[in-house]
């Protein structure tokens, strides 16, 4: 039996497993928390976003490594809070096009998702910030 592991996805609201997938971290409206153990979904939970005011992206990623989640699949974030996932040690994916939060999570159990690289990055103006 493998060990169950918190996967974060940022989503628009309300957030949850029919959510839309947010296109980018630090500006989504929330983050979906699956507890995920054996290719299933034992657990949903809702973290909303605590915005970008004071400390920037690094805000959200300290909220998520201190409720113990070790993957986040995005479709787009800056190096900072990327470099800050991985210190905290993180695995972070890349995902982009899917309906729903619930259609993501199933392609990182099914293993189609890749690792975030750096051609995922947003550099400004990457459209992802609306």
């Amino acid at each position: 039996m493998s060990e169950a592991i918190l996967v974060a996805v940022p989503s628009n609201a309300p957030a949850g497993l029919d959510a839309v997938p947010s296109a980018h971290f630090g500006h989504c409206d929330a983050y979906t928390v699956a507890r995920i153990q054996d290719g299933r979904i034992l657990d949903v939970s809702v973290e909303y976003n605590e915005g970008h005011e004071q400390g920037g992206c690094i805000v959200p990623v300290q909220s998520l490594s201190d409720k113990g989640v070790g993957v986040l699949i995005a479709g787009g974030m800056g190096m900072g809070p990327l470099n800050a996932m991985h210190q905290m040690g993180m695995r972070v994916f890349y995902a982009s096009g899917y309906s729903s939060v619930k259609d993501v999570l199933q392609a990182y159990i099914d293993g189609r998702l890749q690792e975030f690289g750096s051609g995922n990055l947003c550099r400004g103006g990457c459209g992802h910030h609306a």
